[in-house]
């Protein structure tokens, strides 16, 4: 499975995610943002970190590159895409994801590890994981309150595009478990064909024990599984 990584003027978790990806085996390269051709990629990654400053709105900008009429392209076509954090942003601004973004709702930047529960493992993001499977993944973020009008909500849960939602230790989605004040707790959301995936959590930064959590490994494993489904 080929990985490729896209890399943002003001991404700085895109070595994090090469890195992530390299220590489990994978083929993975790094894409600029200006590329117009995704290379034969199976999965693209949009990054996490403050692409184009997150002049604008966060994401706003990145979602007008030139890389990403080829990301659109590629999930037209059935391949995968990963947004993590400022990636979920941009996937949200490119209208590959429904939704918006607004301020954290204490105002402050968040940075530390939360639990978040598997909601369904349609998607292909979590194919390998159980609903239900709580996982402690790190977020960092200062604009990570996810809205969605009241309708759009019902759809996303009717469809099962509610992929992640934040919880506690016991897998409860309380509001103290809320670290971002996040419509319904949502964590991250999958278009209707889940191939596409937007999550605030940081799945690349919980793949070693040395960092105190392996539980993103599961969301890797679960794409390469996935695919390698499809040419069974």
């Amino acid at each position: 499975m080929r990985w490729g990584v896209v890399v943002f003027p003001g991404s700085n978790c895109d070595q994090d995610a090469v890195g992530a990806l390299s220590c489990l085996g994978e083929e993975v390269v790094t894409l600029w943002h200006e590329d117009e051709d995704l290379a034969g990629m199976d999965c693209v990654v949009l990054p996490g970190g403050f692409s184009y400053g997150d002049y604008l709105r966060a994401g706003a900008m990145a979602a007008r590159s030139p890389v990403m009429g080829a990301v659109r392209r590629h999930a037209a076509a059935g391949g995968l895409v990963l947004g993590i954090c400022n990636g979920f942003q941009i996937l949200c601004e490119a209208g590959l994801l429904p939704g918006a973004f607004l301020p954290n709702e204490n105002l402050r930047f968040v940075c530390r590890t939360v639990q978040v529960r598997v909601e369904t493992n349609r998607p292909a993001f979590t194919r390998d994981l159980e609903p239900g499977t709580v996982l402690s993944i790190p977020i960092a973020h200062a604009e990570g309150n996810y809205r969605v009008d009241p309708q759009t909500l019902e759809r996303l849960e009717r469809a099962q595009q509610v992929v992640l939602r934040y919880c506690d230790a016991t897998g409860e989605p309380t509001g103290e478990a809320n670290p971002n004040g996040s419509v319904a707790n949502i964590a991250g959301v999958a278009n209707p064909e889940g191939n596409v995936l937007g999550m605030m959590p940081h799945p690349e930064r919980a793949v070693e024990q040395v960092l105190g959590s392996t539980d993103g490994r599961g969301i890797f494993r679960s794409a390469a599984v996935c695919w390698a489904a499809r040419g069974a």
